[in-house]
């Protein structure tokens, strides 16, 4: 079959932020694009890290490629593992200003919707394939309340209310070993480690239908 007749999975991340030279994300999505993975083609874009872009780039993305399934990642530095998300919230509260200088505080992703969304993704089951692989990872409960959050819950809105075809996630990955030599003391993970995770995941997701049945909860 040709590459172009393939069904396409949607990578994104972000550009750098927060006084960094570099973004995680975005080099995984730059180490990704154009690959064949698990009979899919990887289609990326990079985001910038921008509250009033978020919306109308991702909505234009999936019009684009019209993927079967979209892993969006971000930078979550102070994190030791790849964070497989399982919900997003509604909300936004940001703690630092985005690119354009803007800081919404206790507002809504989008203006009477749900509070929250679960991931479409089989997130027990990409966690159980990374740890077989031996890529430290987690679930989480939580992808924040900045622009992650944001993308992820946007991503969840409109494959539940627009492209119902399409399943959706987000991944948090650490600061890379350059990132952390600036914050001393702090876990890091190196970039050929982080784009295996995410290549691994994302041929687990298309894979799999029904998720793993297994505690993954935690106690606080």
């Amino acid at each position: 079959m040709n590459d172009q007749a393939l069904p396409n999975v949607l990578v994104t991340g972000f550009e750098p932020f927060g006084g960094e030279r570099v973004n995680p994300s975005a080099e995984i999505v730059r180490a990704l694009d154009g690959e064949i993975l698990n009979g899919h083609r990887v289609a990326t874009a990079i985001l910038p890290v921008a509250f009033a872009s978020t919306l109308p780039m991702l909505e234009a993305l999936l019009e684009t490629h019209r993927p079967v399934l979209v892993l969006a990642t971000g930078q979550a530095g102070g994190r030791s593992e790849l964070s497989i998300e399982r919900v997003a919230a509604n909300l936004i509260d940001a703690r630092i200003p985005d690119a354009d200088g803007v800081q919404p505080i206790d507002e809504p992703v989008i203006a009477d919707a749900p509070a929250a969304y679960f991931s479409t993704l089989p997130v027990k089951a990409m966690l159980a394939r990374l740890r077989v692989l031996g890529i430290p990872a987690a679930l989480s409960q939580s992808a924040g309340a900045y622009v992650c959050n944001q993308a992820f819950y946007a991503l969840a809105h409109l494959v539940a209310t627009r492209h119902r075809g399409t399943r959706a996630g987000f991944v948090h990955v650490p600061w890379l070993p350059e990132q952390a030599v600036r914050h001393h003391g702090q876990p890091s993970m190196a970039l050929g480690t982080m784009a295996a995770g995410v290549r691994a995941a994302i041929e687990c997701a298309v894979a799999t239908r029904r998720d793993l049945r297994v505690a993954g909860g935690s106690t606080h």
